[in-house]
Protein backbone atom coordinates (compact mmCIF):
# COMPACT_ATOMS: atom_id res chain seq x y z
CA UNK A 1 0.00 0.00 0.00
CA UNK A 2 1.37 3.11 -0.51
CA UNK A 3 -0.28 4.64 2.58
CA UNK A 4 2.37 5.34 5.56
CA UNK A 5 0.72 4.71 9.28
CA UNK A 6 1.82 6.51 11.89
CA UNK A 7 1.28 3.16 14.02
CA UNK A 8 4.69 4.08 16.19
CA UNK A 9 3.42 6.94 18.14
CA UNK A 10 5.79 9.28 17.32
CA UNK A 11 5.48 12.57 16.27
CA UNK A 12 4.35 13.27 12.70
CA UNK A 13 7.02 15.64 10.37
CA UNK A 14 4.79 16.72 8.09
CA UNK A 15 2.83 19.79 7.91
CA UNK A 16 -0.91 19.61 6.00
CA UNK A 17 -1.03 22.73 3.98
CA UNK A 18 -4.17 21.82 2.26
CA UNK A 19 -6.79 24.23 4.96
CA UNK A 20 -3.97 26.75 4.95
CA UNK A 21 -4.10 26.95 1.32
CA UNK A 22 -8.03 27.02 0.55
CA UNK A 23 -7.99 29.80 3.53
CA UNK A 24 -6.02 31.48 1.87
CA UNK A 25 -7.84 30.97 -1.50
CA UNK A 26 -11.06 32.34 0.29
CA UNK A 27 -9.69 34.92 1.73
CA UNK A 28 -8.07 36.35 -2.06
CA UNK A 29 -11.91 35.41 -3.71
CA UNK A 30 -13.24 38.22 -0.97
CA UNK A 31 -10.61 40.87 -1.31
CA UNK A 32 -11.27 40.46 -4.93
CA UNK A 33 -15.10 41.07 -4.86
CA UNK A 34 -14.97 43.32 -2.05
CA UNK A 35 -12.24 45.91 -3.87
CA UNK A 36 -13.88 48.46 -5.61
CA UNK A 37 -13.88 48.65 -9.42
CA UNK A 38 -15.26 51.97 -9.97
CA UNK A 39 -12.67 54.38 -10.22
CA UNK A 40 -14.21 57.90 -9.56
CA UNK A 41 -12.75 60.48 -12.35
CA UNK A 42 -11.81 64.06 -11.17
CA UNK A 43 -12.09 66.70 -13.76
CA UNK A 44 -8.69 68.90 -14.15
CA UNK A 45 -8.62 72.18 -15.83
CA UNK A 46 -4.70 71.49 -17.06
CA UNK A 47 -2.94 74.39 -19.26
CA UNK A 48 -2.62 74.02 -22.35
CA UNK A 49 0.67 74.02 -24.12
CA UNK A 50 1.13 77.07 -26.54
CA UNK A 51 3.63 78.58 -28.69
CA UNK A 52 2.91 82.25 -27.39
CA UNK A 53 4.65 83.44 -24.34
CA UNK A 54 2.10 84.46 -21.66
CA UNK A 55 1.42 88.21 -21.02
CA UNK A 56 3.70 90.03 -18.26
CA UNK A 57 1.24 91.09 -15.12
CA UNK A 58 -0.23 94.64 -15.55
CA UNK A 59 0.56 95.35 -11.29
CA UNK A 60 3.59 94.63 -9.63
CA UNK A 61 3.77 92.27 -6.80
CA UNK A 62 2.55 93.32 -3.80
CA UNK A 63 5.67 92.42 -1.02
CA UNK A 64 4.40 91.66 1.92
CA UNK A 65 7.06 90.35 5.06
CA UNK A 66 6.30 89.48 8.83
CA UNK A 67 9.50 89.13 10.77
CA UNK A 68 10.17 86.77 14.20
CA UNK A 69 8.54 89.82 15.66
CA UNK A 70 5.84 90.12 14.34
CA UNK A 71 5.56 93.18 12.37
CA UNK A 72 4.26 93.18 9.41
CA UNK A 73 5.81 95.05 6.14
CA UNK A 74 4.14 96.27 3.04
CA UNK A 75 6.05 97.04 -0.10
CA UNK A 76 9.08 98.08 2.38
CA UNK A 77 6.24 100.16 5.20
CA UNK A 78 5.48 99.08 8.40
CA UNK A 79 1.63 98.31 9.05
CA UNK A 80 -0.15 97.24 11.90
CA UNK A 81 -3.36 94.70 11.42
CA UNK A 82 -6.41 97.04 11.19
CA UNK A 83 -4.42 99.10 8.42
CA UNK A 84 -3.61 96.23 6.70
CA UNK A 85 -6.92 94.94 5.90
CA UNK A 86 -8.03 98.21 4.97
CA UNK A 87 -4.51 98.43 2.26
CA UNK A 88 -5.38 95.17 1.09
CA UNK A 89 -9.53 96.29 0.75
CA UNK A 90 -8.18 99.48 -1.16
CA UNK A 91 -6.17 97.48 -3.15
CA UNK A 92 -9.06 95.30 -4.43
CA UNK A 93 -11.59 98.23 -4.80
CA UNK A 94 -8.90 99.55 -7.39
CA UNK A 95 -9.76 96.93 -9.80
CA UNK A 96 -11.63 93.87 -8.79
CA UNK A 97 -11.01 92.00 -11.84
CA UNK A 98 -7.57 91.86 -12.17
CA UNK A 99 -5.53 92.09 -8.40
CA UNK A 100 -2.10 92.10 -8.31
CA UNK A 101 -0.54 88.86 -6.43
CA UNK A 102 0.76 88.91 -2.68
CA UNK A 103 3.99 87.62 -2.20
CA UNK A 104 4.35 87.04 1.55
CA UNK A 105 7.45 86.29 3.14
CA UNK A 106 7.45 84.89 6.38
CA UNK A 107 10.92 84.50 8.51
CA UNK A 108 10.99 80.48 10.61
CA UNK A 109 10.69 81.43 13.91
CA UNK A 110 7.56 83.82 12.80
CA UNK A 111 4.41 83.50 15.42
CA UNK A 112 1.60 81.67 14.19
CA UNK A 113 -1.09 84.30 15.24
CA UNK A 114 0.29 86.69 13.23
CA UNK A 115 0.34 84.57 10.01
CA UNK A 116 -3.32 83.75 10.33
CA UNK A 117 -4.27 86.92 10.95
CA UNK A 118 -2.30 88.32 8.06
CA UNK A 119 -3.98 85.53 6.25
CA UNK A 120 -7.21 86.49 7.75
CA UNK A 121 -7.15 90.00 6.09
CA UNK A 122 -6.42 88.81 2.75
CA UNK A 123 -9.18 86.68 2.71
CA UNK A 124 -11.52 89.16 4.30
CA UNK A 125 -10.46 91.38 1.42
CA UNK A 126 -11.07 89.16 -1.30
CA UNK A 127 -7.42 88.34 -2.55
CA UNK A 128 -7.11 85.91 -5.17
CA UNK A 129 -3.84 85.57 -5.77
CA UNK A 130 -1.34 84.85 -2.85
CA UNK A 131 1.98 83.42 -3.18
CA UNK A 132 4.67 82.23 -0.38
CA UNK A 133 8.11 83.46 -0.52
CA UNK A 134 10.51 81.15 0.87
CA UNK A 135 13.27 83.28 2.36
Amino acid sequence: MAFASNSGGGAMSDINVTPLVDVLLVLLIIFMVTMPTQTYPIKLDLPQATTTPPPPPKKAPIKLSIDAAGTVTWNGTIVDMKGLEAQMKDTVAEDPTDTPLLQIESANDTPYDVFAKVLAAAKNADMEKIGFVQN
